[in-house]
């Protein structure tokens, strides 16, 4: 190699590692740019093994610079690389709309459970965007519980803790956290206020009279009752002396308005059932999610709300409380729902308890549930969620997430810290145990085939192998077992054959993968599609709970356990 093909090597190695650091903001490996480096320029490919040594020193010297100046190297030596990161970064910070009307800092934003029970994959949807616009401009944004029906939506305890977990696993913190049962009182004085106002009246009519007198456009016999009475009855709902059905308090709006829904709507109702928190279980008397809402908005300080378009009609009814009380009203986004393809189980948190009730799933971080604690369990990471949640945009159409959009980012995320194994799936007897001749008697196999660095796996091959039955070739052909060599299929087991690696190609040999026929390690996948038996090479043993593996072939994993079976889940291809 002459010394103008070195120099050659030299810049390029630079130009590639600093696009690469910098646009992954982190150091540059040899491995990672070996790839387009050798691409890009294919005079270079006959000196393979000698470029690793020579472009080595060049990114040690790249990751030994700041951040800052890495971009100002970049743009020296490629202006439109640095450009082409640059634009990247501002296309993906305009993936959400901008909020109307915001000012940055001065934005509050909230999140609004019902801890009815864990969160399934939907639910991520409000905390991402509403956690990703906090960043955007600086602001701030509200957990609130709206646990305020004990009885058809009724709160589970654990939810409360598991859906704070899961905002916390997508990356964001609320600035304020807040149970809607620990403020009965102030919606109480608000209510009063409202009575004050002449915007509420208390009512004793049937839902079914009721009904029909809205439906007609004719005033409820109780709506003129005066002021006194009104806070002698609602201080008697109050202090339990209705029973469930016999009073409630209306806000008093437009008995005329052209839609029915918003004619005097009900605002506080009895509920005999106590709430299952201690410190809301004395109470009867809960306001409906629009009065408790809308109090709660206003008194948090939130500016814009994002809600699904079918609720067009509370940001209607809470106007006319705020109109009551001279409130400026936030700004709202409407939205359509967000449907996820790939799971069989309805995501629906109901139907999810129902089935882990029946024992058809293990719980709510079983594999095939549409969870955000099943996410989780098999290795995909809240970032990931996150940017195919934000991705879908605002728009008021429903719209559909493809699960792929989420593995393809979780895989950007991982793939190059994730190290590389086999298995091989024993489902309805698919391994074939072969014996093996001629050959070594170990394999060596690069950890992680883009990092040479990271050195490679030693796996024992001299008692014999195991491969799937559908990698099998037919007896006198040949298959690569990858990381040992070239075989031939015979009656008596494989015979090394010593050939080329350029067989796989010229040849169309298959290149499989295998494990030990003697020292492997008993695994089961769990997955989608149910539990998948089968054997790991026995470096597995050697992962902790929570590392994650990519097994080649078959796809990334997630080490959750060890005993006597190894149990890993599935994360994706």
């Amino acid at each position: 190699m002459d010394d103008d093909l070195r120099d050659r090597i030299r810049e390029q190695a630079e130009i590639d590692a600093l696009y690469n650091a910098v646009e992954h903001e982190s150091e540059a490996q040899v491995g990672a740019i070996m790839g387009p480096l050798m691409g890009d320029n294919p005079d270079f490919r006959e000196y393979g093994d000698e470029i690793p040594g020579i472009i080595a020193p060049v990114i040690e010297r790249v990751n030994g610079l700041s951040h800052d100046e890495r971009r100002e190297r970049l743009g020296e030596l490629a202006p439109e690389l640095l450009e082409e990161i640059d634009a990247e970064e501002e296309e993906d910070d305009q993936v959400l709309p901008d909020l109307p009307d915001a000012e940055e800092g001065d934005v509050r934003m909230r999140v609004a459970p019902n801890p009815n029970g864990p969160w399934h994959i939907g639910h991520a949807r409000m905390a991402a965007v509403v956690g990703t616009y906090k960043d955007l401009y600086d602001g701030s944004f509200v957990c609130r519980f709206d646990d305020t029906d004990p009885e058809t939506k009724r709160p589970d305890l654990d939810a409360y803790e598991q859906i704070l977990d899961a905002i916390e696993y997508l990356g964001f913190e609320p600035d304020e956290v807040l149970k809607a049962s620990d403020r009965l009182e102030t919606y109480y004085d608000h209510a009063r206020d409202l009575i004050d106002a002449g915007g509420a009246y208390t009512c004793s009519c049937s839902g079914e009279d009721f009904s029909e007198l809205k439906n007609s456009g004719e005033a409820c016999p109780h709506r003129d009752k005066d002021t006194e009475t009104v806070h002698d009855e609602f201080t008697a709902m109050i202090e339990g002396e209705y029973s469930s059905g016999e009073m409630v308090l209306r806000v008093k709006t437009d008995i005329e308005h052209k839609n029915p829904a918003l004619r005097d709507w009900v605002g506080f109702r009895i509920i005999d059932t106590p709430h299952p928190r201690e410190e809301a279980a004395e109470y009867r008397c809960w306001p409906m999610l629009d009065f408790q809402s809308g109090i709660d908005d206003h008194l948090t300080g939130v500016t814009h709300i994002i809600r699904g378009i079918d609720l067009q009609d509370s940001a209607k009814r809470q106007q006319f409380v705020y109109d009551y009380f001279d409130w400026e009203y936030p700004e709202v986004i409407h939205w359509g729902h967000v449907q996820v393809d790939a799971y069989d189980v309805p995501m629906s948190t109901s139907t999810i308890s129902e089935l882990i009730e029946e024992g058809e799933l293990d719980g709510w971080d079983d594999p095939r549930a549409p969870t955000i604690a099943s996410l989780r369990r098999r290795g995909i990471r809240g970032e990931a969620i996150v940017e195919s949640m934000t991705g879908l945009g605002m728009s008021t159409s429903n719209v559909d997430l493809a699960m792929s959009t989420v593995y393809a980012n979780n895989r950007d995320l991982i793939d190059d810290e994730t190290d590389r194994a086999f298995f091989v799936r024993d489902e309805g007897g698919n391994a074939v145990e072969k014996s093996l001749s001629g050959g070594p008697n170990t394999a060596s196999v690069p950890v992680h085939p883009n990092f040479e660095e990271r050195g490679t796996r030693e796996i024992p091959a001299g008692d014999g192998v195991v491969v799937e039955s559908d990698d099998l070739p037919a007896v006198g052909d040949r298959v690569w077992l990858k990381g040992y060599g070239c075989v031939r299929h015979t009656e008596e087991g494989f015979e090394y054959t010593g050939d080329d690696l350029d067989v796989t190609r010229e040849e169309g040999v298959d290149i499989v993968h295998w494990v030990p026929a003697a020292e492997n390690l008993s695994l089961r996948l769990r997955t989608m599609d149910g539990d998948v038996s089968g054997y790991a090479e026995p470096g597995v043993a050697e992962y902790d709970p929570d590392d994650l593996l990519q097994f080649e072939r078959v796809g990334f994993v997630r080490i959750d356990s060890f005993g006597e079976d190894t149990v890993a889940y599935y994360t994706h291809p």
